[in-house]
């Protein structure tokens, strides 16, 4: 890892302005995480459905407030706001469409946003329906004003995780996987609710070939880590924050600085020797307490150690922040330089769920030379 940025050192930290027009990739973003708060006071309007506030601006603080709780169950809450919203076709279309723009704005050239069609039928939508209006949405915001992609989206269909539907959701995702869908999720509350009780519907995945992440180790700890990939095979762990509770560090600081030695569990180990992308989502992790801090958030040190690090957002919403916001967080914490944040981004884009000539082109072609631009300009 670089070293930090010292007195006297002619470097100097990439601007939250500069991050902002590197080539991001974006793997852990939710849907209905990310809505503009004033398309959830016109949406809400024309459902009759009533918000803390009509106001913009306090609807965006009162859902930051309501986050910042320290409690994962409590976080969760707020998308009754959200998802009460987005049950309509043309709501869906125009949500993923905005979304698509937003990221791209962001300078995020690759995303995968997830979603759980069986949240979005309480209007009388099909889960068919719901994913094709989801995709024709992206489809739509991805467009740049001259026609051309500004943006690849790819989609993530999220099973609930205290609900029954999870293998009805996956073959979903098999039969939309060849127009847009490109894997597999659960979600929800870890606590009560392990990822063997969806076992049927990760063994049919396994079976179709088909890719999947498991949001794992963020509010519960190791058991909910070893059961995501030992006995469900998953290709990504979502947060995967709690990996921290098997690796021993004396010496180490929290932002992965000092001349200690680290030692690592059986999980931990194997989990960095299989190069399983974790999904780290910084500001959230904060929020919902998987993380006292950003200088104490975990993934200093795993960055220090070489784990499959990927840099994420979450729900832009409810964290008040863009994939930039986070890379910048980590550069004041951490002291990352362009070089790391390069390192986040290519692991993003090896981990993504498609096809891995079309990964490569997106490093070679988009993100190394765009990065290499940056360098050059600082």
């Amino acid at each position: 890892m670089s070293d930090r940025i010292g007195v006297g050192n002619v470097s100097r930290l990439p601007s939250l302005q500069e991050i902002g027009k590197a080539p991001k990739v974006l793997l852990h973003d939710h849907l209905d995480g990310g809505l503009r708060t004033a398309t959830i006071i016109d949406l809400a309007r024309e459902r009759g459905h009533v918000l803390p506030s009509g106001d913009p601006d306090n609807l965006a603080d009162w859902f930051r407030d309501a986050s910042d709780s320290g409690s994962l169950d409590r976080y969760l809450e707020t998308f009754a706001h959200t998802v009460g919203v987005m049950q309509s076709r043309e709501a869906l279309i125009r949500v993923a469409a905005e979304c698509a723009q937003d990221l791209a704005d962001d300078g995020v050239v690759y995303a995968e946003v997830r979603f759980a069609p069986e949240q979005h039928s309480e209007g009388g939508l099909t889960l068919d329906e719901v994913v094709e209006a989801v995709l024709e949405g992206f489809r739509r915001g991805s467009a740049g004003s001259d026609g051309r992609p500004r943006i690849r989206v790819g989609t993530l269909l999220t099973a609930m995780r205290h609900r029954a539907r999870s293998r009805e959701i996956a073959e979903l995702a098999v039969r939309y996987r060849d127009v847009g869908v490109v894997g597999f999720d659960i979600a929800g509350a870890e606590a009560g609710y392990p990822p063997t009780r969806h076992l049927d519907a990760f063994e049919y995945l396994q079976r179709e070939n088909a890719h999947f992440t498991i949001h794992a180790g963020e509010a519960f700890g190791l058991p909910s880590i070893w059961q995501a990939i030992q006995w469900c095979g998953a290709d990504r762990l979502g947060h995967g924050v709690r990996i921290i509770d098997d690796i021993t560090a004396p010496g180490i600081g929290p932002d992965g600085s000092g001349d200690g030695e680290a030692k690592l569990g059986r999980l931990a180990a194997y989990v960095r020797d299989k190069r399983i992308p974790l999904e780290m989502c910084p500001t959230s992790n904060v929020q919902t307490g998987a993380a006292p801090s950003i200088a104490e958030h975990p993934i200093g040190l795993l960055r220090r150690l070489y784990f499959r690090v990927t840099v994420n957002t979450d729900n832009r919403l409810m964290s008040g922040t863009s994939l930039s916001l986070e890379f910048a967080k980590l550069v004041e914490a951490f002291g990352y330089d362009w070089d790391d944040l390069q390192w986040f981004t290519v692991n993003a884009m090896k981990s993504a769920f498609i096809p891995f000539d079309e990964r490569l082109a997106l490093i070679n072609g988009v993100i190394k030379p765009g990065f290499a631009h940056l360098k050059w300009q600082a």
